[in-house]
């Protein structure tokens, strides 16, 4: 074999991408406050690590948040002043932060990686106009990933020639290989309705069930083994080394490949089906680190992700202004199949990834639930700029013919009413981040409803007794986390409003002339409008409390660096907490 490089990986693409996350990273560690910038002269900053001293340009932004300019950012040492880039920041600051030898060593592969699917990105940006054209699974690949995570595409695992055929940004379609299991080892949920028999012609025509039938029978599996598909890179790294015995005792068998052709999408596990738009999503374990987690499918999850979505649609059918006033989209999790080991299954104490090998879930794509003139976009989308600096949600406003401020306010009303409600009402709430929350826009290019995923692994409950709460089905009530009131505001108050919003309000100052302060003002009009909708939720609004002067900092780069590392363990990491922040949503002006 020849060694080759990529065409779109050279040395000004590597050094922009360097810069770039070098400026994201001093101002996620100083949010953090891993690192200390003092202030020079207004929007001027230094830090000090060590010897080493960075100089930069930033904006301050809510929740005491940094927006360094990476064109600005200087490194001195010794006097000698000069660019720099992430990994030289590493290197400077791992003795001062205190950071692990084994955390730095795997620090590096995710930064290079991340660095690497950088790279591709900016070379192949889209300007603005031709990005808002896309289909929402289209449009997945071209976003650049977690904003508050440093290294956020490290997917440790995956080779260079892996990430060239599964990584969102390669925008490679793929088919999925199929195989048959035993029912002894893996086991079925759907909604009420769709057994598996109902699904598998569903999902595949009948020449291709017929194929697989004959696959099955050839290889000597019995006619109730369970079908499903399977990543191809865990089917090779995972399945035909951990399942051999499985696979020779004909209790797994390969059935082919499924017809469709599908594209990975932002959470790299998940696939759409770009033959049939409106054919469900699958989501496929990947034994790959990325983003803090092992992107498995957990055993004692995954099984009750169709009762999950079953409990929430009721939810939704029973409250008239979640169904009919503000039509939110649940994107529910229908099917799915867990299967599990039989050796790993039996041990105590083994890493999570280890209980999260083979499985598939089986979800709604956002297409099926659009109306005439409808088009969805993940929230993520909003931060996109090309390479001239245009944004996606410029051109979205302008598309509109609205004031931005008239955009931005539907932007809100879009989405909060439907998270608040079912906080305040029922006691539930989503993580409503970037890449699980789409927004639904009308024929105009304005904002107009919200859909949101990701439920058995995301939705939690109110810890404190309430009476909505009561008739929770069992298996429902076993899988879900209860968290206590002031931790169940955080999945709105840090995974939108820091995790999202806080970038948002910066790029709409920059771009659109709309202040911090109209900004979170205008987010603040949307949830007093609610309450004032709903004055007989008075006591969960004092419960639920989303509007106080400040709130618990979560940190999600300072566990990986200070915290948990690399290291395994048998339950998934989480964020950390690390002081406290000032609520922007608490400081504003309050309408009457």
């Amino acid at each position: 074999m020849t060694p080759t490089v990529p065409t779109w990986l050279d040395r000004g693409g590597w050094t922009s991408a360097g810069r770039r996350l070098l400026a994201k990273a001093l101002g996620e560690l100083a949010y953090e406050e891993m690192i200390q910038p003092r202030e020079e002269r207004p929007d001027h900053y230094r830090v000090e690590l060590g010897g080493v001293t960075y100089r930069f340009q930033a904006r301050r932004g809510a929740f005491s948040s940094w927006h360094v300019d990476p064109a600005t950012v200087r490194r001195d040492a010794g006097g000698s002043e000069g660019d720099a880039d992430v990994l030289q920041l590493l290197v400077d600051a791992q003795a001062p932060l205190g950071i692990p030898g084994e955390v730095a060593g795997h620090l590096v592969r995710e930064l290079c990686s991340t660095l690497a699917a950088d790279a591709e990105l900016a070379d192949g940006r889209l300007p603005v106009a031709q990005l808002a054209d896309l289909s929402a699974a289209e449009l997945e690949g071209h976003q650049t990933g977690h904003p508050w995570l440093i290294a956020n595409k490290g997917r440790l695992g995956f080779s260079a020639s892996d990430r060239g055929r599964y990584a969102p940004e390669a925008r490679r379609r793929t088919r999925l290989p199929w195989i048959a299991v035993d029912p002894n080892l893996a086991v079925y949920r759907g909604v009420p309705d769709l057994d598996a028999g109902r699904l598998y012609a569903e999902e595949l025509d009948q020449e291709t069930r017929s194929r697989f039938a004959a696959a099955l029978a050839a290889g000597g599996g019995g006619p109730d083994h369970l079908w499903l598909p399977v990543h191809p890179w865990q089917w090779d790294s995972v399945v035909l080394p951990l399942f051999a015995g499985e696979l020779a005792a004909r209790r797994i068998v390969p059935l082919g490949e499924g017809p469709d052709l599908y594209l990975p999408q932002q959470s790299i596990r998940t696939f759409s089906n770009v033959d049939r738009p409106l054919a469900r999503q699958v989501k496929l374990p990947l034994a790959i680190l990325n983003t803090l987690v092992w992107r498995g499918l957990p055993q004692d999850r995954t099984p009750a992700a169709p009762a999950v979505t079953d409990w929430l649609y009721g939810l939704r059918r029973q409250d008239p202004y979640l169904r009919d006033e503000v039509r939110v989209v649940l994107l529910g999790e229908v099917a799915s199949i867990a299967v599990r080991h039989p050796v790993l299954d039996r041990l105590e104490g083994i890493p999570y990834q280890y209980r999260e090998l083979l499985g598939a879930i089986w979800r709604e794509p956002v297409e099926a639930h659009l109306e005439p003139g409808e088009r969805a976009r993940t929230l993520a989308a909003l931060l996109y700029a090309d390479a001239t600096g245009e944004t996606l949600v410029e051109e979205l406003v302008h598309r509109s013919g609205r004031p931005a401020r008239d955009w931005l306010r539907a932007l809100f009303r879009a989405m909060l009413p439907p998270l608040l409600h079912f906080l305040y009402r029922w006691g539930v709430v989503f993580s409503p981040h970037g890449e699980n929350a789409a927004v639904i826009f009308d024929a105009e290019e304005m904002p107009s409803r919200l859909a949101i995923k990701d439920f058995v692994d995301d939705v939690n409950l109110s810890a404190e007794p309430l009476p909505e709460l009561e008739a929770t089905p069992p298996e429902v009530a076993d899988v879900l986390l209860r968290e206590p009131p002031g931790f169940l505001c955080q999945f709105i108050q840090s995974g939108l409003f820091v995790g999202h919003y806080r970038y948002l309000a910066e790029l709409v100052d920059r771009r659109l002339g709309i202040s911090a302060g109209q900004f979170w003002g205008l987010l603040r009009e949307e949830v007093d409008a609610y309450q004032r909708r709903w004055p007989e939720l008075r006591g969960r609004f004092e419960l639920f409390d989303l509007t106080g002067p400040d709130l618990e900092r979560l940190c999600l780069n300072r566990n990986r660096l200070l915290v948990d590392g690399y290291r395994d363990r048998p339950e998934r990491p989480h964020a950390v907490s690390f002081g406290r922040v000032p609520n922007p949503v608490h400081d504003v002006p309050v309408r009457s």
